[in-house]
């Protein structure tokens, strides 16, 4: 709690360039096995305009920190700092499965990793977790602001007539119109955006192979797409 108190003085939720110009995207996710004590973190960057992934890399750890609410971060970067290492070049932005300044801190994992590397993160969950909203209209791109108390730390965003809402928070270099708007753009047929949905494929694949092999070895091969 100290450090994501010392983090917090260092994150800046706002958009510090412009959206418009970022080609590329990543997806963030990490599947756990805890039976077996390992996790498998995925990073799947995307082709901004085309949605095509060009990039992919997984990582398997063993899980060294046990799960705390309000504590995920620190459960998780390792292995994602591990997929982190085999990419061939940097995103522009993360998307993390998750939460950025919508945090009991500040200082979700999207905060936290965009802090971390330098680059402009942020976060999109599938619930409201510690925090209330209204619900937003029901047409796409419609919005209710995520509010802890009276401070607005995030949307409830709808993606996709008829479904649910996904929670949107800025993270680091990312202010909350900027996310919202890269979300619509990477979310055209599904509630979840593509990176979302492409991360979360590959650790899952990632963490089923592991489990094949019968191994928890502190770092995966690269995964292609």
């Amino acid at each position: 709690m100290a450090e994501q108190q010392r983090l917090r003085g260092l994150v800046r939720a706002e958009s510090v360039g412009d959206a418009a110009r970022w080609r590329t995207a990543a997806g963030v996710d990490v599947a756990y096995d805890d039976e077996a004590g390992v996790c498998a973190a995925a990073v799947a960057v995307l082709d901004v305009a085309s949605l095509d992934v060009v990039d992919a890399v997984t990582a398997v750890s063993r899980i060294e920190f046990p799960y705390v609410p309000g504590l995920l971060a620190f459960r998780e970067i390792p292995a994602v700092a591990a997929a982190l290492s085999r990419l061939a070049g940097a995103p522009d932005v993360f998307v993390c499965d998750g939460y950025g300044v919508a945090h009991p801190r500040r200082v979700g994992l999207a905060s936290h990793l965009g802090v971390l590397t330098g680059i402009p993160a942020f976060g999109v969950a599938k619930n409201p977790l510690y925090f209330r909203c209204d619900e937003p209209g029901a047409e796409r791109g419609s919005s209710t602001p995520l509010l802890d108390g009276a401070e607005a730390v995030g949307r409830a965003l709808r993606t996709q007539p008829g479904v649910k809402p996904v929670y949107v928070s800025a993270g680091h270099l990312v202010g909350v119109d900027e996310a919202c708007a890269v979300t619509l753009g990477l979310a055209r047929r599904y509630r979840l955006p593509e990176t979302t949905r492409a991360a979360d494929q590959l650790c899952r694949r990632a963490l089923a192979e592991a489990g094949s092999t019968g191994s928890a070895p502190s770092g995966g091969a690269p995964a292609s797409a």
